[in-house]
């Protein structure tokens, strides 16, 4: 059923309408938000070989290409290539790359366009779609998965649907495609039955879409061939040329090409879908007691109503209130009023302004070893524990304005020292004084855990000088 089509999971975005929640180090497609598995998880296990599919194809930026290919692979998910953009274009020419990629591995690719971030909490209807959608991709349309919509939202953009596709069930040629209306007339949208929300997945024949772009936007078809045509390999991963995808104009699929085409489709579903865009989305989606309020984590709400509270590692109570938003994460909280708040990502650039790093890190850290997290810092020093995944070790390195104190609280730690080779045990320590050449290895089979502590004057992750890394870092 599904066996020519190669799923595109798109995983961009920065994840500053969720923040404190997401943050652009770890953005919302790899947080567990609705459910105890990730988005992307879920986007993978939707689009799995058991169903038929192809392996998917996974379009990222490099901040994220370890922790994506870590949270597959500890799923057991399989996964087709992972194709990074060294910068945002915006979702064009993520799918022209994809179409690429797939037309090489079969000329008569479809491609399933999808969002890592997005959440459908009916797989059944989805792979119901997916079989109308793709029925109108063989017969040549570019087609949109079209939302029923719910409620007067004025944050989607909406589809107008017309003629049915004849000998195609369930697909219709697309009359018109809206704008984010206001809300007067979302209300008059969602009261006349007549449109549909644009979810922003999409299923096209992969060189039906080259073939439209190319008469659209025939400059964006040509720099997207250029880059793909020298696409370097990285360990697991497969790089676009920065100096060639920077030639490379920015537009949105649906500007570039869907509103242009005459070959437009769309296929109406209900999939219990929310593109999770939002405080009021996540509200929406969660389990709400008898007064509204949707809580997570150790939460106690007296008298209120209407709330969506998230309780990270915290006591989070509150009393006599109504329809507003509090998270509370262990380094920020943030409370907004629910019906503003879409002006989040204003706190994030005000934050970034300020040169604060909560803008876009939270305190635990994700690396290809393994992870960290900060527990304390000031001025002469900084404190952290730092998790080794079995069999892995962080990069030969030193600092010029740190020194380091570890000291091993679980597991072995095999610790180069300059010249030296040391193995430290549970409660056995090691110094490292500015400039020493060091290393931490992990060679058994369960977790590295430890304390370090920093002495110094700055303990930024740029005072790192790598001589040799597994991982073919630069930097941090």
């Amino acid at each position: 059923m599904f066996r020519d089509i190669y799923p595109v999971v798109m995983c961009g975005g920065s994840g500053t309408r969720l923040w404190p929640l997401s943050r652009s180090g770890m953005p919302k497609q790899f947080l567990p938000l609705a459910g105890d598995k990730s988005l992307f998880v879920q986007a993978l296990e939707r689009v799995g070989h058991r169903y038929g599919f192809k392996a998917p194809i996974v379009i990222a930026n490099n901040e994220h290409r370890f922790l994506l290919a870590k949270q597959a692979d500890d799923a057991g998910l399989a996964r087709g290539r992972i194709i990074l953009e060294p910068m945002g274009r915006n979702t064009a020419p993520a799918v022209i790359v994809a179409a690429l990629e797939a037309i090489a591995q079969s000329p008569d690719a479809n491609i399933l366009v999808l969002s890592a971030d997005h959440l459908i909490t009916d797989v059944p209807a989805f792979h119901d779609a997916v079989e109308r959608a793709a029925a109108a991709a063989r017969g040549g349309y570019l087609t949109c998965f079209g939302i029923h919509p719910t409620s007067a939202e004025t944050g989607y953009g909406y589809i107008n649907p017309g003629e049915a596709l004849s000998g195609t069930a369930g697909a219709h040629r697309i009359a018109s495609f809206k704008e984010k209306p206001d809300a007067a007339t979302a209300q008059a949208y969602l009261a006349s039955k007549e449109y549909l929300w644009n979810s922003g997945m999409f299923m096209f024949g992969a060189q039906t879409l080259l073939d439209e772009a190319e008469q659209h936007v025939p400059e964006m078809v040509a720099a997207c061939r250029d880059a793909f045509g020298a696409l370097e390999s990285d360990l697991q991963f497969h790089r676009l040329p920065e100096d060639r995808f920077a030639k490379v104009p920015a537009n949105s699929i649906d500007y570039a090409i869907m509103e242009k085409t005459s070959k437009a489709a769309v296929v109406p579903c209900a999939i219990g879908w929310s593109d999770l865009g939002s405080f009021s989305a996540l509200h929406d989606t969660g389990e709400a007691d008898g007064r509204g309020n949707v809580t997570k984590g150790d939460v106690t709400l007296l008298n209120s109503s209407d709330c969506l509270v998230y309780a990270d590692k915290r006591l989070v109570t509150a009393t006599d209130i109504s329809n507003l938003v509090i998270v509370a994460t262990d380094d920020a909280v943030m409370v907004t009023p629910k019906d503003k708040d879409q002006n989040v990502k204003q706190i994030v650039e005000a934050l970034k302004a300020n040169g604060r790093d909560e803008a876009k890190l939270h305190t635990t850290v994700y690396r290809p070893w393994g992870f960290y997290t900060s527990l304390a810092i000031n001025s002469h020093f900084q404190v952290k524990e730092l998790c080794v995944y079995p069999g892995k070790r962080l990069s030969l390195q030193s600092h010029n304005r740190r020194a380091e104190h570890w000291v091993v609280i679980e597991g072995q730690a095999t610790v180069t020292r300059d010249d030296d080779i040391i193995t430290l045990n549970a409660n056995e320590s090691v110094y490292l004084p500015v400039g020493t050449r060091h290393r931490l290895e992990n060679k058994n089979t369960g977790m590295l855990r430890l304390v370090e502590v920093q002495t110094g004057d700055y303990f930024g992750e740029d005072d790192i000088i790598r001589y040799e890394d597994d991982y073919r870092r630069s930097s941090v």
